[in-house]
């Protein structure tokens, strides 16, 4: 199979391999391994109570996480496919792409980004190369889950210069301005076309979103128009689910058509011509990319800043920045095993390293395990807790 890819496609004979040295499988690819390792991850099972757009526990058809990983992964592996490239890869990027997201979404990464502020900062791109290079102890040979130079790149998706200064040979794309291989260029848009139509789903059926109101963005209006013409008595249900599903058919489709035109005319004859031809090869074509982004546009001014998303997104960084300082005030209610590390490790003792293990503990959370920890602090319910003051709260 490896020999019937496209030539600049990443080739797992060809990889610039693992950070430790590692027995190869005999029945399964370098990227079929790293797929399998992210999958056994701890990181992995915990997206399946981290929310998306909705908390976890509003609401049991609400994507979280882990179910947008698998959908981003889903329309990645189809775009691959078509295009001749390496799927294995594709799909491990995509289902690890998320690993290093906070509890409650963006805004717990925001409220973590400022609680670390005086201590480099939280980004959860950063956090997920942290994880599957560091944070995950599974293997007796070393740290992390020690996955290839290819699935890696893929997931660090942006980078500061001053950040890529510090990882060697992954960071030197951001300080070279270059770009990642193919299969990382889909798994980055795949992920956009997931959330974006995935994201108007949760909405409609939250009842935050109106389908009549949707109808002034295009792309949401010209298949709307035709489930209308096509099926005119369908239930809501029915009406959402076959407006998305054309919309991603559409997205997917004319990216496919665009991209395959982008490589035919730079021709590149090996993925390290794709990282150093100058511009991202998987694209769509500038109608449905400017219809694209003007759904997104939509779903920021009506969905994601909606009061009843803002209201939960603002007790979410309340709780982050909660949990944040009590745990570098009071080391003690960490737990047994995060304690001892502090006490036998000399650098854990600078105030630096001390709240990036805590940023690294409170990232690792689910939603639900931060309300937990609320309440076992404060010994109030969640109810209860923010029933008071948010000055009498955080002190």
């Amino acid at each position: 199979m490896v020999n019937d890819l496209a030539v600049y496609a990443a080739h797992a004979d060809n990889s610039k391999g693992r950070v430790y040295l590692d027995d190869e499988a005999v029945y399964r690819s370098q990227y079929q391994r790293d797929r399998d390792r992210i999958i056994h991850s701890s990181a992995f099972r915990r997206l399946e109570y981290k929310t998306q757009v909705f908390l976890n526990h509003e609401g049991d058809m609400f994507r979280t996480r882990l179910t947008h990983s698998i959908e981003v992964a889903q329309i990645g592996r189809t775009i691959a496919r078509a295009m001749n490239v390496n799927e294995d890869l594709t799909e491990a990027i995509c289902l690890a792409h998320d690993l290093g997201h906070t509890p409650f979404g963006h805004a717990g990464q925001d409220a973590l980004n400022i609680c670390m502020r005086e201590y480099g900062g939280f980004e959860h791109n950063l956090q997920s190369i942290r994880i599957v290079d560091k944070l995950e102890a599974r293997y007796a040979s070393f740290p992390g889950l020690n996955l290839t130079f290819e699935t890696r790149e893929g997931i660090l998706k942006h980078c500061s210069r001053s950040n890529a200064a510090t990882l060697g040979e992954l960071g030197k794309r951001f300080i070279n301005n270059d770009k990642p291989g193919i299969e990382a260029q889909i798994a980055n848009i795949a992920d956009e076309i997931a959330y974006n139509n995935h994201d108007i789903d949760d909405g409609l059926r939250a009842g935050l979103l109106d389908s009549e109101a949707l109808r002034d963005c295009e792309l949401f209006d010209v298949h709307y128009k035709i489930v209308r013409d096509k099926w005119p008595n369908l239930v809501a249900d029915q009406l959402r689910h076959e407006i998305i599903r054309r919309m991603i058919n559409n997205v997917v489709d004319d990216l496919i058509q665009t991209s395959a035109e982008m490589i035919n005319s730079v021709k590149p004859d090996a993925i390290d011509a794709v990282r150093t031809c100058g511009q991202s090869l998987i694209k769509m074509s500038q109608p449905i990319e400017t219809m694209h982004q003007a759904l997104k546009k939509y779903l920021r001014l009506n969905l994601y800043q909606h009061e009843r998303v803002k209201t939960t997104a603002d007790r979410a960084k309340e709780i982050i920045s909660y949990l944040f300082q009590a745990y570098m005030k009071n080391p003690g209610l960490l737990t047994n095993k995060l304690q001892s590390a502090m006490d036998n490790n000399i650098d854990l003792k600078d105030e630096t390293a001390k709240a990036r293990m805590i940023a690294d503990y409170i990232a690792g959370m689910t939603d639900r395990f931060a309300f937990t920890e609320i309440e076992r602090i404060t010994g109030k319910s969640q109810e209860k807790y923010f029933k008071g003051s948010i000055e009498n709260r955080l002190k």
